[in-house]
């Protein structure tokens, strides 16, 4: 098999083992960086996430038992420290100095070339973690070496040795080899069950489901489900794109080529948790609704081809096709109304402040909700950690039994493939979930 140089920064890997991230990362403009509440509709910052959903003045007290987590990959992001630091300074100046937890897997590197592209996905997920979660620690599990990268199994392997043999192992036509066989320099080992894995884990990166076997799809979600049982909760950004796939593509042959929603993967595993994207209006503030992210990106949802719905699901989705079904047809999605439907949860996906290379940048996507997301799960267990339970781990059908729990937004569309998409709706609805989180209401 004949290795290929990196291509750019959406390959999660070199040669065939490609995953686009599902990040948007636009770079809009410069910004003030304000940190006022009136502006966040135009930029947002540490205080208008927390005052959004209502966690401003909780105070931690089992951040020593309790950890979090990101995922990044080797060759596709890093994270720079002193724009971590820069950020910190700027809103959260009692963790200035914060660092996250290094943990280096299959000769992963911090690779920071101090520029937008190579450190833009990881600057914005740390910031954002350890900016809200301080002074819990903060794990980056840094994938891959710069020849090789990584993927999803090879970072599962790293946190639970049994997977790595798990049904045959890894698959060579999606996943890096380990050790490395192409490159002297890369690394030559295959780290299995090499760390414990975190509280909480989030990744902002996706492939297309129609792009891996269903029988790769199911191995993989087979050990989300045992690491949910274990006490770990997983979540995923649900995607950029509206129905259509990374980058915009769409699924169909013929005369439907085109035009067939593409749904996202892992999202549509029942064991993860999908996250999407909401965005407060031009000119509204915190304590206004929401609506589904508009602006430059739309929150990827839809419904898988893969999975049967879970039973955790079953109800809203019974619901939402009852009294809101889509007017599409089979030709553009899975409309039988009995395979999962994804996100399961939102959170403001739009205007984030993230400083990239000295300078203070907006971006924008639903690799900002998943960390928002992971945040609010980290502080619910620091609660939890407090009286003696343990972490939530699987959450899911907490959230769908109690979903007054969650801001219901029902307004806004995601569209992509030629059509406008799903609908927010009232309840459930394949766009944004169940809505974004009211952290009083969870932790109780």
């Amino acid at each position: 098999m004949k290795k290929r140089s990196l291509e750019d920064v959406d390959s999660l890997s070199t040669g065939p083992f490609k995953t686009v991230r599902v990040g948007g990362l636009s770079r809009l403009a410069t910004c003030q960086a304000g940190n006022q509440l009136s502006s966040c509709s135009s930029e947002i910052t540490l205080p208008c996430l927390q005052t959004l959903y209502n966690f401003t003045n909780y105070i931690q007290k089992a951040s020593g038992k309790n950890n979090y987590s990101i995922v990044e990959y080797t060759g596709l992001s890093s994270y720079n420290q002193a724009d971590l630091k820069k950020f910190l300074t700027q809103y959260n100046p009692n963790a200035e100095n914060a660092q996250p937890v290094f943990d280096s897997i299959d000769g992963g590197v911090i690779n920071s070339q101090d520029n937008f592209n190579t450190d833009g996905e990881g600057n914005l997920d740390l910031q954002y973690a350890i900016g809200l979660v301080y002074p819990t620690p903060v794990i980056l599990y840094q994938t891959g070496d710069i020849y090789e990268g990584g993927s999803f199994n090879t970072f599962l392997d790293a946190i639970d040795g049994s997977y790595c043999k798990f049904e045959g192992g890894d698959n060579p036509t999606y996943d890096p080899p380990y050790p490395d066989p192409y490159y002297k320099r890369g690394y030559q080992g295959h780290d299995c069950g090499r760390y414990k894995p975190a509280n909480v884990i989030s990744t902002s990166y996706a492939y297309n489901e129609a792009d891996l076997s269903p029988a790769y799809e199911q191995r993989q979600c087979t050990e989300y489900m045992k690491l949910g049982m274990q006490g770990v909760t997983i979540l995923y950004s649900s995607g950029d794109d509206g129905v259509a796939g990374n980058g915009g593509k769409c699924l169909g042959k013929g005369k439907n080529k085109g035009k067939k929603f593409n749904p996202s993967f892992p999202g549509t595993c029942p064991w993860v948790t999908s996250v999407g994207a909401t965005q407060i209006n031009p000119n509204l503030t915190v304590y206004d609704p929401e609506i589904a992210c508009q602006d430059v990106i739309t929150s990827g949802g839809g419904f898988s081809n893969v999975f049967t719905v879970p039973t955790y699901q079953s109800a809203a989705l019974t619901n939402f096709f009852n009294l809101y079904n889509p007017s599409y047809n089979s030709s553009q999605y899975n409309n039988s109304q009995n395979v999962r439907g994804y996100p399961d949860i939102s959170a403001n996906g739009a205007n984030y402040v993230v400083v990239i290379a000295k300078q203070f940048y907006l971006v924008y996507g639903t690799s900002c909700s998943s960390p928002v997301v992971g945040s609010i799960v980290t502080l619910i267990n620091d609660a939890r950690l407090t009286v003696g339970k343990g972490p939530v781990g699987f959450w899911n059908p907490v959230l769908y039994n109690n979903s007054y729990a969650l801001n219901d937004i029902t307004s806004g569309n995601n569209p992509g493939c030629g059509t406008n998409g799903f609908s927010a709706v009232p309840g459930w609805d394949p766009v944004t979930g169940l809505g974004t989180p009211k952290f009083e209401k969870l932790v109780n």
